[in-house]
Parts: C-alpha cells; sequence; structure tokens
C-alpha cells in the first residue's frame, strides 16, 4: 500500500499536515502525487494569503492532469516553499518532504483523518 505516516493528519482530498513549531505544515500524499504521475508544474500561493479548508490554494500540473490542492486547515501562508516551483518532481520524489505552504494562525475548520483511517478512504478510491 501507500506510505502514510502515522504522526501526520491527511484530509480526504489527499493533502497531508504536520504542526511544526505553531505552524501547520501541508503537502500532497504519497497516494495523491501516485495517482497523479509525473508532476511537471505547480502553482503555489503568496506569503500572507489566506487559505480556507476545503477550498483550492494551490494547483500541480502532472503528464495526465491539472488538479487542485485543497487546504486541510484554515489561516494565513507563512511560507511558501519555493524549491517547488524550480522542481515540481520532487513532490514524486519525496512527497512528504516536500511540502508545499506553512500556515499560521491555524484553524481546523475540516474534520482530519488520523494515518489508518486515510488508509481506508484510499483503498476505497482505489477500488471504485
Amino acid at each position: 500500500m501507500f506510505n502514510t505516516p502515522e504522526e501526520l493528519r491527511y484530509a480526504k482530498t489527499h493533502e497531508w499536515v504536520r504542526e511544526e513549531e505553531g505552524l501547520a505544515v501541508i503537502g500532497l500524499t504519497d497516494y495523491a502525487q501516485d495517482a497523479l504521475g509525473d508532476i511537471v508544474f505547480v502553482n503555489l500561493p503568496m506569503e500572507g494569503d489566506a487559505v480556507t479548508a476545503g477550498e483550492s490554494f494551490a494547483d500541480v500540473e502532472s503528464v495526465k492532469a491539472v488538479s487542485d490542492v485543497y487546504a486541510p486547515v484554515s489561516g494565513t501562508v507563512a511560507e511558501v516553499n519555493e524549491e517547488l516551483l524550480d522542481n515540481p518532481a520532487l513532490i514524486n520524489e519525496d512527497p512528504y518532504g516536500a511540502w508545499f505552504i506553512k500556515v499560521r494562525e491555524v484553524r481546523y475548520d475540516e474534520e482530519l483523518l488520523d494515518a489508518e483511517a486515510y488508509q481506508k478512504v484510499c483503498e476505497e478510491e482505489h477500488e471504485a
């Protein structure tokens, strides 16, 4: 199955969240990057932008399609991973190291899943 680190929380839309020094670090899961295929372009928000849980904050373009990336939490973008703009393939190489944004003033408006519950969502999608 897919790599699903226990210490992270997950959105049903395939984003992960890690708490780090009062910030929410957000990225795309191993399942999502595998489904997308080779990612060739990333469009990220600007520092200071507001993000709202359940709404798109970025998009990724793969050889297959363009897909939205949804915010699993609400807050303000504190930092953007500029490295992804130059090398979007990092998302495929290390989905849990290649974070997209860090969010401050975090509000958990959406219910996030633990690793086990997220794996079930992936299995159900995979079988559909």
